[in-house]
């Protein structure tokens, strides 16, 4: 056996180790990030004495379906899914047409001051938005929106950081030249922006859509802070209805959270492919 075959058999080896350990790593990453939502649709259909039992009762034989008859039956589950759909749809418009036009801007078009503006936008990102909930609920009170839906979707017609950053990231990977064809055929700003800009960054469009209607169907501190009356009340805030000052009923809360999750995964399931391309895509250039 030669010195070259042995290296070469070792270098095998380790390629293969080093494999097996990625896909080790994968794995148990998988498991970790998939293991809560196991654990929370299995909740769903267990009873109370089921749900802490120890050791655990990994599958729910039989079912208790109802859970999901209580949560039905007992909280106006339908208007709290329609206060929820309203609210998100609405936050998602105003970020994607706000975000995406002043990414434009950033990405496009020459000013005085433009470079700094962006990276005081980027420095906004690092503030967490409890900071800004005082000072919000003071102006929303000032003005009489406090108890509606306003204070909910409104704030995302003025633009989000990150939405801002990450269309700015993909407008970069748009070609210059077509911009100047565009312009030499009279388009204006405004023009490329609706004609060429927002056609071809559907995949971002959708990634950005998909992380904001994310966001503001599963937001709790905004509906907790805003909204008192029931009628007005989003899916998180009703589901805080089982939870009482001396005992959760878990079982109950599970099903809640379970059927409110239906919604987000088929937004994903739909728009999934145009989201990793959009994410992928908007880190390619800076």
């Amino acid at each position: 056996m030669t010195v070259t075959t042995i290296r070469s058999r070792r270098k095998s080896i380790g390629a293969l180790a080093a494999r097996v350990f990625a896909y080790l790593l994968i794995t148990l990453t998988a498991v970790s990030m998939i293991f809560p939502f196991y654990w929370m649709v299995t909740s769903s259909l267990k009873t109370e004495m089921e749900i802490f039992r120890v050791p655990p009762k990994w599958l729910p034989i039989p079912p208790a379906w109802s859970n999901y008859s209580y949560v039905f039956t007992t909280v106006n589950f339908k208007l709290y899914t329609f206060n929820s759909l309203k609210v998100a749809l609405l936050w998602t418009l105003g970020v994607v047409l706000s975000s995406s036009w002043a990414a434009y801007g950033f990405a496009r078009v020459r000013f005085w001051g433009r470079d700094t503006l962006f990276i005081i936008t980027l420095a906004a990102m690092m503030i967490p938005g409890q900071v800004t909930m005082i000072p919000m609920f003071l102006i929303f009170n000032r003005i009489h929106w406090v108890n509606t839906h306003y204070p909910l979707w409104v704030p995302a017609f003025f633009g989000s950081a990150f939405g801002i950053f990450l269309m700015r990231q993909y407008f970069l990977t748009i070609p210059q030249e077509l911009l100047d064809s565009a312009r030499i055929d009279g388009c204006s700003h405004f023009g490329i922006y609706r004609r060429i800009m927002m056609p071809l960054a559907k995949p971002a469009l959708a990634s950005l859509a998909l992380l904001a209607f994310m966001g503001s169907w599963n937001s709790l501190l905004g509906p907790v802070i805003y909204l008192y009356d029931e009628s007005l009340f989003t899916l998180p805030l009703g589901l805080t209805r089982f939870q009482g000052m001396y005992v959760t009923y878990w079982g109950y809360t599970m099903a809640g959270a379970t059927i409110s999750l239906i919604p987000i995964l088929l937004v994903f399931l739909f728009t999934q492919q145009y989201f990793v391309r959009g994410v992928v895509l908007s880190g390619l250039k800076g």
